[in-house]
């Protein structure tokens, strides 16, 4: 029997129209963007089908953007009969996926990333941190250059997206710095990363102190299926490790290669990205071949993985 599991995306995966089909047709859209715009205060609904692009991509609202179109997409698929047995989301993904697994309540994940996204914003002034994306060097090579660029501004390796990309973070004279390095030892890309801040680098540390404090206001349950940490890149479904995971991802490295491995231990051979994009069904075909991808970001891709899933 084939294991389903449901991934999540970050950041960086989110349009202007996103949701905007899903909401014309499905009932459950509808009642999950009117509960996010009531959870803000205002409405994310406008900023995700009419909002212009700078506004899409303030951090702020791209984190409650990206969490409703996919837990939009993952409510969907499970009236349809489809659930998963395990789950993971890559950064802002693992609150995505731990709503899924009813382990935190969609209007105070909603209220959550948006405060995560303004904590993450403030950390750092705008202009002061960057992010590159370094294709085609293995990650020792690459945590190794960043400790030799550190001496010019903080930078580490922050996310382990899949063999031959990795991300890194931190003050811009250090990402520059540690970017001149990987290229002389022969990176085949460098790329500059269109973020506001430099996430889960070691300077999200005030992000990650004040939103300790907000996670102590919001109950959190067992999570009904496994979910993969980010920090820890293993699975989790204790309400305890959960909350000191979430915590501790604000300001470490996304193992993300590590959590699809962990689902693929736990026997998950389809994985369904829901949300929009194709970024993290792209990372599976670096991680394994092996892996059954499949994605929902609207109307008609869902109608193509429900075919599939259920052919």
């Amino acid at each position: 029997m084939s294991k389903i599991a449901f991934i999540f995306p970050g950041q960086g995966a989110q349009f202007v129209g996103m949701g905007k089909d899903l909401y014309e047709n499905f009932d459950v859209a509808k009642n999950l963007f009117d509960e996010a715009d009531d959870a803000l205060g205002y409405s994310i609904k406008k900023i995700c089908f009419e909002g212009s692009e700078d506004d899409l991509k303030l951090t702020a609202n791209t984190q409650p953007a990206i969490l409703v179109v996919s837990v939009i997409i993952s409510e969907i698929l499970k009236s349809e009969g489809i659930t998963p047995e395990v789950a993971g989301g890559h950064s802002l993904g693992e609150y995505s996926a731990l709503v899924a697994a009813d382990s935190i309540k969609f209007s105070d994940a909603v209220a959550l990333v948006h405060k995560r996204g303004t904590f993450m914003q403030e950390a750092v002034p705008v202009g002061e941190g960057s992010m590159a994306a370094i294709i085609g060097l293995d990650d020792k090579t690459i945590v190794d250059a960043c400790e030799k660029a550190s001496e010019f501004g903080e930078v580490q390796a922050v996310n382990f997206n899949c063999p031959g990309q990795t991300v890194i973070a931190g003050k811009v004279q250090g990402v520059e710095k540690a970017v001149e390095i990987l290229k002389s030892l022969g990176a085949k890309k460098s790329v500059i990363l269109p973020v506001s801040a430099p996430f889960h680098s070691t300077l999200m540390k005030p992000a990650a102190i004040k939103l300790s404090a907000e996670l102590d206001k919001i109950s959190i349950a067992d999570a009904k299926f496994p979910v993969a940490a980010n920090f820890t890149g293993t699975l989790e479904n204790s309400a305890a490790d959960i909350k000191s995971n979430l915590v501790a991802q604000a300001d470490n490295a996304v193992k993300w290669i590590d959590c699809v491995n962990s689902m693929k231990n736990f026997g998950a051979d389809i994985f369904v990205e829901c949300g929009p994009g194709k970024t993290l069904s792209n990372f599976n075909k670096r991680i394994d071949k092996k892996i059954k991808s499949l994605n929902a970001e609207n109307c008609d891709s869902l109608k193509k993985t429900l075919d599939a899933l259920k052919g």
